[in-house]
């Protein structure tokens, strides 16, 4: 999450949310791009090459400023097709969560929905959050068999649509797709500057996702 921005104490502030809108919009160009494609491993590919490209050169990046230039990218698994599963979404009891954010105050959120579709495959299903405040928006973290030891031990994100990633609402018929190979690590996996909303006990996934973005492999 990012630190709130006074804009009324200068052109650093000014700049600074400046800086965070286009990251924003280019996330949201990203997604949408990525939304419309009829080519999801192409539709991949511009996601991990877009990332890279913005977190290795843009103001807003998670990577500490001294280590961009060497920076080589997020890493990632290999595309696996078969972890773009579809779902159906069941209605839950509404559950009213509080996470602290840091200098960004209280995020609060509440469950609204189950999905239906992923046991076979990942040994558990998962549940959706609608985030509270002005506008709101759809949140899926997760974690996994791979959190802590292939990827990051707090767990990775799937959607978080009030930052713009976004892969689709539900269709017609109600299901959702759900493409793992889209799953990356909050921003604090990269810098103590953040503080992030981790995976709730209840979206831990027996099975190992092995898509997305993942640790370094060591040379």
């Amino acid at each position: 999450m990012n630190e709130r921005r006074d804009l009324r104490h200068g052109g650093a502030d000014l700049n600074e949310t400046i800086q965070l809108w286009e990251w924003r919009e280019k996330i949201a160009n990203l997604y949408y791009e990525i939304r419309t494609s009829k080519d999801a491993a192409a539709a991949w590919q511009l996601w991990r090459d877009t990332r890279s490209t913005m977190f290795r050169d843009h103001p807003q990046s998670p990577i500490e400023p001294a280590d961009r230039m060497t920076f080589e990218g997020p890493t990632t698994f290999p595309y696996d097709p078969s972890l773009r599963l579809t779902v159906q979404l069941a209605p839950v009891a509404s559950e009213q969560i509080t996470v602290a954010t840091g200098l960004d105050g209280d995020l609060s959120m509440h469950t609204f929905a189950r999905t239906s579709g992923l046991e076979a495959r990942l040994g558990g299903e998962l549940t959706l959050y609608w985030i509270e405040g002005y506008g709101g928006g759809v949140f899926l973290p997760f974690a996994d068999a791979t959190s802590g030891t292939e990827t990051y031990g707090g767990g990775r994100y799937l959607l978080d649509t009030i930052k713009g990633a976004d892969l689709g609402i539900v269709g017609p018929d109600g299901t959702l797709v759900l493409d793992f190979n889209f799953s990356y690590f909050p921003s604090c996996a990269y810098s103590p500057r953040y503080v992030c909303p981790l995976a709730p006990s209840g979206n831990r996934l027996k099975g190992a996702v092995r898509a997305g973005e993942r640790l370094p492999i060591s040379k």
